[in-house]
C-alpha cells in the first residue's frame, strides 16, 4: 500500500511546546485507534540521550510501537532530510498494516519538512564541515554577510550550527543559500541538509498547548524529575562516548548545562535553575514557531485535564468517519 494512498488512514499530527503533555496523549490515542507513534523529535533520535530528551519509557514503547527513536549513534549525524525519508518509510509500513500513524513531537522543522518538502541543498561535506567548525564565528558571519546578505539578515546569529551550514552550502555551490531553500525555510537557513523532497499529504494537524503559568509549572516539575532520575550521571556517562564532540546532540536541553556543571562552571542548583530557564525560553519559541509556520487546530489543556480524556476527544474528532478537523480550524 502506498504511503499516501487514498484508502490509507490519514495520519494524525500532534505538535506543540515541550512539557505540554503530547506524548502521554499520543500513547493513549494510539491505544484507542490501534495506532503507532512516529516521534518528531530531533534529539530522541540519538541513542543514549534518554533522560534529558524525555524519551518515552520502555513500558510505553512496549505498549505502543514507536518509530524514529534511537536510530542514530551519539557520534552520528541527523537532519530534516533523513527524518523525512525515515518517517515516510515508517508511515508506509504503518499504513500497510492498516494501523493509525500518529506523528508526535515538538521539532517544528521536521513537521514542516515532512508536510511541505525541503529545498535543494547538497549533503554535508565532512572535511569542509570540520574546517568551518574550527573557524571563529565572527569570520563565518563576515563571509555570510558578504556572500549571502539575505540569509545573514534572517539567520540566528547565536546558532553556530546554522551559520556553519549556511557557509558550507555557499562554498559547495558558489550560490547563496537563500536561493536554494524552500520559501518557508528562509527563517531557518542552515537547519537541514536537504535534498528535493516533495510535499506529503496532510492528515489531522493538532496543537497541544497550555497557559504560560501551567506550562511553567510543568517544565519546572519535569526538570526537577530529570535531575532526580540521574541527568547528571547520564551526561557524565555520555561525554566519553562522543557527546562533547557532537555539537547537535549537545544542544539538547540540559546536556550542555550539565556538562558545564561537571566542568565547574556553576553549582548544581544554579545549573538546575538555568535548565529550567532555557526550557521555558525554548517552549516559548516553539509556540511562536508553530503559530506562524503551521496551520494547527489548537487545544489549550487545563491543569485538571487528564491525558485519557484528551485522547478520547481527539479520537472522536480524528477517527475514521469523524466530523472534526479537516483542513480548517474546527475541532
Amino acid at each position: 500500500m502506498s504511503a499516501f494512498s487514498v484508502s490509507a488512514l490519514p495520519p494524525i499530527f500532534i505538535a506543540g511546546p515541550t512539557a505540554a503533555g503530547k506524548s502521554a496523549v499520543a500513547v493513549i490515542l494510539a491505544d484507542l485507534c490501534h495506532g503507532e507513534i512516529i516521534s518528531v523529535d530531533s534529539m530522541q533520535v540519538y541513542r543514549g540521550l534518554d533522560i534529558g530528551t524525555a524519551k518515552p519509557s520502555l513500558a510505553d514503547r512496549r505498549r505502543v510501537p514507536h518509530h524514529l527513536i534511537d536510530v542514530v549513534e551519539l557520534t552520528g549525524t541527523f537532519d530534516a532530510a533523513k527524518f523525512v525519508l525515515l518517517a515516510r518509510r515508517a508511515l508506509s509500513e504503518i499504513q500497510a498494516r492498516g494501523r493509525q500513524a500518529i506523528f508526535c513531537g515538538g521539532t517544528g522543522l521536521y513537521f514542516k519538512a515532512f508536510l511541505e518538502g525541503l529545498g535543494e541543498t547538497p549533503p554535508a561535506d565532512a572535511a569542509l564541515r570540520a574546517q568551518l567548525e574550527a573557524t571563529p564565528l565572527p569570520e563565518l558571519l563576515r563571509e555570510l554577510a558578504e556572500r549571502d546578505p539575505v540569509t545573514f539578515q534572517k539567520i540566528d546569529r547565536q546558532n553556530p550550527r546554522r551559520i556553519i551550514r549556511a557557509v558550507e552550502v555557499i562554498r559547495q555551490t558558489a550560490r547563496p543559500m537563500s536561493e536554494q531553500i524552500a520559501p518557508w525555510q528562509e527563517a531557518h537557513a542552515g537547519a537541514a541538509n536537504a535534498t528535493v523532497l516533495p510535499k506529503a499529504t496532510a492528515g489531522f494537524l493538532l496543537g497541544l498547548t497550555r497557559s504560560p503559568d501551567d506550562l511553567r509549572r510543568r517544565i519546572e516539575t519535569r526538570v526537577d524529575e530529570m535531575f532526580e532520575r540521574g541527568l547528571v550521571q547520564e551526561t557524565e556517562r555520555l561525554l566519553p562516548q562522543g557527546l562533547a564532540q557532537n555539537r547537535t546532540a549537545l544542544q539538547a536541553l540540559g546536556y550542555r548545562q550539565v556538562t558545564e556543571y561537571l566542568q565547574g562552571v556553576r553549582s548544581l542548583p544554579e545549573t538546575i535553575a538555568l535548565v529550567k530557564q532555557r526550557t521555558r525560553q525554548f517552549a516559548k519559541r516553539q509556540k511562536t514557531w508553530f503559530k506562524w509556520q503551521m496551520k494547527l487546530t489548537w487545544l489549550e489543556l487545563q491543569p485538571h485535564d487528564n491525558p485519557e480524556a484528551v485522547a478520547e476527544r481527539v479520537a472522536r474528532s480524528c477517527g475514521p468517519g469523524a466530523d472534526g478537523y479537516i483542513g480548517g480550524t474546527r475541532f
